[in-house]
């Protein structure tokens, strides 16, 4: 038995059970997670005094906003899940792709597909694709903080092993070796410390300056994804890559991290570009 070792809450993974139909926490994450990112929004656009006159959707456009979103987010999460972490067993079981219900799904397609659902809204709008980015970006935290929490009471995406850790937990499909609980350290940077960085950011001026929100977003996700995964453990299937381990000596790094490294520039670049632009007019 381990030393050091808290005991893990076993939550039930289904949230409510109607008959045959069984709602898990997971799912429900996705869905608070939308609609209170839609109700967040909604408040930020209908501050005007936090754009400075630059162009924004209206609050009764976010109900297709929310519906572009959506559905990048679900296709985008599994095509990237197919493609970047389990892809030979979908070569050899296509059919698998579609059965979403037996779980994987992959943030970083997921945001593939939102910046896509949120750029064709931009365009069918009317509305510059940055300004709507930088709205996307100030909310998308509150889903992440929801999917991480999901996580943990599913029991998956456990931590790397820490059997000196005060905190570690055994998980019940992580074998009888105590871990870190990633899914929280992942719960509180991705999600509750991001969210308020970019919403100080949001107070303090940045939807003047289109794509600056965007772009703290997108360096303070790598960044908190990157750390992340040096307690995290790496999907079995694909295990550390160009190494053993996370560290000097091996070279070792995992999908999350190599996927994090253009987002991360890609904020870098957003940052820099919003730079050059003149703010908009402060109003009170």
């Amino acid at each position: 038995m381990p030393v050091f070792a808290i005991p893990f809450p076993m939550i039930d993974p289904v949230a409510v059970q109607i008959g045959p139909l069984a709602i898990k926490w997971y799912g429900l994450a996705y869905v608070v997670g939308l609609l209170g990112g839609w109700w967040y929004a909604r408040r930020l656009v209908a501050s005007d005094g936090l754009w400075g006159g630059r162009a924004r959707p209206q609050p009764v456009e976010l109900d297709d906003m929310l519906l572009f979103v959506a559905f990048g987010v679900v296709l985008g999460g599994r095509i990237g899940f197919v493609l970047f972490y389990d892809l030979p067993r979908y070569l050899e079981r296509p059919q698998d792709i579609f059965a979403i219900w037996q779980g994987g799904m992959s943030f970083h397609g997921g945001l593939i597909g939102a910046t896509l659902g949120l750029w064709l809204f931009a365009r069918r709008r009317g509305y510059p694709a940055l300004s709507v980015f930088d709205l996307a970006a100030a909310v998308v935290p509150i889903g992440l903080l929801l999917g991480r929490i999901a996580n943990f009471i599913n029991g998956e995406l456990w931590g790397r092993p820490a059997p000196d850790f005060p905190y570690a937990m055994v998980f019940p499909n992580g074998g009888p070796v105590p871990r870190h609980p990633s899914q929280l350290y992942e719960a509180l940077s991705e999600g509750l410390l991001l969210f308020i960085v970019v919403n100080l950011v949001v107070r303090l001026g940045g939807f003047r300056r289109p794509g600056l929100v965007a772009g703290i977003f997108g360096m303070g996700y790598a960044i908190a994804r990157i750390v992340s995964e040096f307690f995290r453990e790496p999907d079995p299937q694909l295990g550390f890559l160009f190494g053993t381990s996370v560290d000097a000596l091996s070279g070792g790094i995992t999908m999350g991290m190599l996927l994090s490294l253009p987002v991360f520039f890609a904020g870098l670049w957003l940052v820099l570009r919003s730079r050059k632009a003149e703010p908009g007019e402060v109003r009170a």
